[in-house]
């Protein structure tokens, strides 16, 4: 197995999840802020920013955005990719560790997308990370996060899965299988990738991610024990349909005590 989001993963990352809807998921994030007040411009902290694959769109849009992730191959993505778009909005990329990092500042905003918060397995790596959020934001801040979604992990059970895309000059095929530790809430994710190049050069590996689905019961206990206070827990990407057994994924808001 090889080190979760390394340099293999990483620059495979963009183009296995190339027809992900970022666009439409800023749009969700940006009716979010304004539903509670946090129209127009804003300052935003993402954490767990990956290649930039929102914070890029929100600086676009005109939002002073800021981003943190502990793989600096994703991170070197996300510079990239920020450097070639030099009409965005003021941006950085830091690297550093959510469950502790301190920027010396607040924002009106902090987002974790993309099951970033699943990735905190433990009691004590979910309570550190929640600390993180707290102590970045402005009283009345809202924090914006999406995970898997306990009730319909356990109803619609992980089953194999295979994605193949091609590019300029490569093909990724990726294949996925998960098994469930249901006592401790964790879904082991199995990731055997394979990428050919366009001379027929072969390169495989493998990774294992675990991930954490959560109750509204626990997030609200934990969110609360951080000051913070959850406002909504909703289906994601589609937010008008409640978190139920249909929804494996849900996108929670928090407000800053």
């Amino acid at each position: 197995m090889t080190e979760i989001f390394g340099h293999d993963y990483a620059d495979a990352y963009d183009a296995i999840y190339r027809e992900k809807d970022y666009e439409a998921e800023v749009d969700l994030i940006e009716r979010i802020l304004v539903r509670h007040g946090l129209d127009g411009p804003r300052q935003l902290l993402d954490l767990g920013c990956g290649t930039g694959n929102h914070a890029l769109p929100l600086a676009r849009r005109g939002h002073s955005v800021v981003g943190i992730d502990r793989s600096p191959s994703m991170l070197m993505r996300a510079r990239a990719k920020a450097s070639a778009e030099r009409s965005v909005c003021p941006i950085a990329f830091y690297d550093g560790d959510i469950r502790n990092v301190d920027l010396g500042k607040r924002f009106e905003a902090v987002l974790m997308m993309f099951t970033v918060l699943g990735y905190q397995r433990e009691d004590a790596d979910l309570m550190a990370t929640l600390a993180t959020v707290r102590r970045h934001l402005d009283p009345g801040g809202l924090f914006i996060f999406d995970v898997w979604n306990g009730p319909a992990v356990l109803a619609n059970r992980p089953g194999e899965r295979r994605v193949s895309v091609t590019g300029k000059s490569t093909r990724i095929t990726r294949k996925t299988r998960a098994v469930l530790d249901i006592p401790r809430h964790l879904c082991h994710v199995y990731f055997d990738l394979e990428r050919v190049d366009a001379g027929g050069h072969v390169e495989e590996w493998q990774e294992e991610h675990v991930v954490r689905y959560y109750f509204s019961e626990e997030l609200e206990l934990a969110l609360r024990q951080c000051q913070l206070d959850l406002l909504q827990l909703r289906s994601f990407p589609d937010d008008e349909a409640p978190a139920d057994e249909r929804a494996w994924n849900v996108i929670g808001v928090a407000r800053a005590q």
